[in-house]
């Protein structure tokens, strides 16, 4: 008996099936209920991914040599949320790094950022290139604004920014969705593995104290 909790855990309603317990029905249903919902759930995400990825790479990402390199979830959420990524360096090959500044774009307000972190006396103003103010916003600018290889642009695209936003939002819910689906499964796996054992402990199975009995004679001596 002591694997049968065991079958519960790998099978909900398994081990309570070989207890002959009716309610092994209930937690086959649960399971195929949850199990069901996260399979459409995460069939949902991934074809809203891939309609997402679609329209960045074929309109907003279009201008852009070598545009099939794919980004990671931030960048396409900061896709989601800006018109356009701006420049990564506004003077490139002259020996000399300049940020983007337009604070439209996703890069000039990361510069921006960059700057109002690293306690310039002033935001508007560059303090010498030198200093350690200027290097510590640069060094910030670098490790996340978008390189060249990765600039976007929804501009002309209205249309096609609506379908993309659309298309991340319905992502993100059936994400959302499917991680809940499968934490009824989990759920529903130690619910049936501790509904078997119980059983057992209260039909005098594995782990039950079963009760003893002594005889006690006594044998007279005169």
């Amino acid at each position: 008996a002591w694997w049968v909790p065991l079958a519960s855990a790998a099978l909900p309603g398994y081990g309570q099936k070989l207890l002959g317990q009716n309610r092994f029905v209930a937690y086959l249903a649960v399971e195929a209920y949850a199990i069901s919902g996260f399979l459409n759930g995460h069939a949902t995400f991934e074809r809203e991914r891939t309609r997402y990825l679609a329209l960045a790479r074929d309109i907003a990402r279009a201008f852009v040599p070598g545009n099939q390199a794919k980004g990671n979830w931030d960048y396409y959420e900061a896709m989601e949320k800006h018109l356009e990524s701006g420049v990564y360096d506004r003077s490139p090959g002259t020996g000399t790094f300049s940020p983007e500044t337009d604070t439209t774009t996703f890069n000039g307000a990361i510069w921006l950022k960059a700057r109002q972190l690293s306690q310039w006396p002033d935001p508007q103003v560059d303090p010498d290139h030198g200093s350690a103010p200027y290097r510590a916003a640069v060094a910030f600018y670098v490790s996340r604004a978008v390189g060249p290889e990765f600039r976007w642009s929804w501009r002309n695209a209205q249309l096609e920014w609506d379908l993309y936003r659309q298309s991340i939002r319905r992502g993100n819910e059936a994400s959302r969705e499917a991680r809940q689906y499968l934490a009824v499964v989990a759920v529903n796996h130690v619910l049936s593995m501790v509904d078997a054992f119980v059983t057992l402990r209260l039909q005098g199975g594995v782990g039950a104290s079963r009760g003893t009995y002594q005889l006690v004679g006594r044998v007279p001596i005169r």
